[in-house]
């Protein structure tokens, strides 16, 4: 029997006194499992055989659900989803931080859980992923599974795997024009005989997709090939902008690497501005093919405003924004506050955050590029002024110790602690609470139907 939910996706079960993790199951869920990782006082499976559904468990509404990875809780009614993510970052904060929480707010759910995403990615493969029961079909109807695997198709790469794609017929991720414009595209490429990427040969033209929509109405999208050539360009680049008039800003990355990160390139104008414009409450926020911005506008607006609420700014402190990214988070609380000082290792995203200061008129924000466990050394403190409140919204991995040890040295009043990782942002809690106490949490679901949280958390000086 599975008891309850762990993290990171995994279901919680016990096997003679022996904790035990099952992915791809549900509390409630009676299964026989194969264990993969069996130590003396753990292990983790997977289940053979569902023998019995949890009463829990709902119909889900993708065709492609299980297969693509890309939403695993589609499973579960979204109130239970959210029961759960509350529970995940309670346990960690208590377990991995030690943190004794004396207020924890109920999770902020979200309004909309399907076509909730500003931002997708899709690949073009020359390799199509066959799942496992679609092979045991082809198996047992004697059909060509190589070549029905040499497919050139556009979708999602495969859980775990590298170098094979799921094909794609409707996300629920994000609106259209996506899903019309991702099928196009690939059924007018597979036409004229344009050849889809093979990751593991690394030959191909074809290669990636990236859009982005607006609650402005803008529309970007960047798409991705091997190498330059005009003639398949100016075809495929002719039959976008007829099909597809909505789309605002077009643009092309010449990407010769073996990997698909496009940070260390420059990325070409087609037609349009090159960039976006997305508003959170009153603000603008100019979006650059490779600037980093929260993927659900609207829950990013009520994440932000928790990080602005938690700060209990007066007009007199000064902010540090540290990871500050485009200054999403500095900008949207700098009415409040009488200097704000952003810190971001990307030197893009700085040039985004100033250009997004001057398109909103904010005078008291400045913009720093560099790695904020060097930059923010004693000097700088000097020059910019002591910190009243430190906001923090790192990546996954956290902060880095060096900067827990600065901002233990520093002790400002109040640190906000914006995380999407909340075990990352428990073990640096656990760092912080030398000097500091956690006064309230409060978790948000960004990302529905996927086992993704972020949490923000007010600490205080002791």
């Amino acid at each position: 029997m599975i008891e309850n939910y762990a993290a990171e996706g995994k279901s919680l079960a016990r096997l003679d006194g022996k904790v035990v993790f099952v992915e791809n199951t549900v509390p409630g869920d009676v299964a026989d499992v194969q264990l993969y990782k069996n130590k003396k006082d753990w292990a983790e499976g997977f289940p053979l055989e569902i023998k019995k559904f949890s009463s829990d468990r709902i119909k889900p509404f993708c065709k492609h659900f299980g297969v693509c990875g890309g939403c695993q809780w589609q499973m579960l009614p979204y109130e239970k989803q959210l029961m759960y993510k509350q529970q995940q970052v309670f346990d960690v904060l208590t377990r991995i931080g030690k943190v004794d929480l004396p207020v924890m707010l109920p999770i902020v759910g979200a309004d909309a859980t399907k076509f909730y995403r500003n931002k997708m990615e899709y690949a073009f493969s020359a390799k199509q992923f066959i799942a496992e029961d679609d092979f045991r079909k082809m198996v047992h109807s004697g059909d060509d599974i190589q070549a029905a695997a040499q497919k050139n198709v556009a979708g999602f790469y495969a859980k775990g795997i590298f170098d094979k794609v799921v094909e794609i017929e409707q996300c629920h991720l994000q609106a259209e024009p996506t899903n019309s414009l991702r099928n196009a595209v690939a059924t007018f490429a597979r036409n004229h005989h344009f050849p889809f990427y093979d990751f593991k040969q690394h030959t191909g033209w074809l290669r990636n997709m990236m859009v982005r929509l607006a609650t402005t109405g803008e529309i970007m999208v960047n798409l991705v090939i091997a190498k330059r050539d005009e003639e398949k360009m100016q075809m495929l680049f002719d039959f976008i902008r007829k099909e597809f008039p909505s789309i605002t800003t077009l643009l092309c990355t010449i990407n010769g690497k073996r990997n698909d990160s496009i940070y260390d390139l420059d990325p070409e104008v087609v037609y349009g501005k090159g960039y976006i414009t997305e508003q959170l409450e009153g603000f603008s926020y100019k979006i650059s093919p490779k600037s980093f911005f929260q993927t659900n506008t609207r829950q990013a607006e009520k994440l932000y405003g928790i990080a602005r609420s938690f700060a209990e700014l007066t007009g007199r402190e000064i902010v540090y924004d540290l990871y500050c990214g485009t200054g999403s988070i500095g900008i949207f609380i700098s009415p409040l506050a009488k200097k704000v000082i952003g810190v971001e290792l990307i030197d893009d995203a700085i040039t985004d955050a100033k250009e997004n200061a001057a398109l909103n008129k904010i005078e008291n924000a400045t913009f720093y590029t560099g790695d904020v466990t060097k930059i923010c050394d004693d000097s700088f403190f000097e020059i910019n002024g002591k910190p009243d409140v430190v906001i923090v919204d790192p990546p996954r991995a956290g902060l880095h110790a060096k900067l827990c040890e600065k901002l233990l040295q520093v002790q400002a009043p109040a640190i906000v602690y914006v995380s999407c990782n909340p075990a990352t942002q428990a073990r640096d809690i656990n760092l912080l609470s030398e000097k500091y106490i956690v006064e309230k949490v409060q978790p948000v679901d960004m990302f529905p139907h996927t086992l993704h949280i972020e949490n923000v958390a007010q600490l205080k000086l002791k």
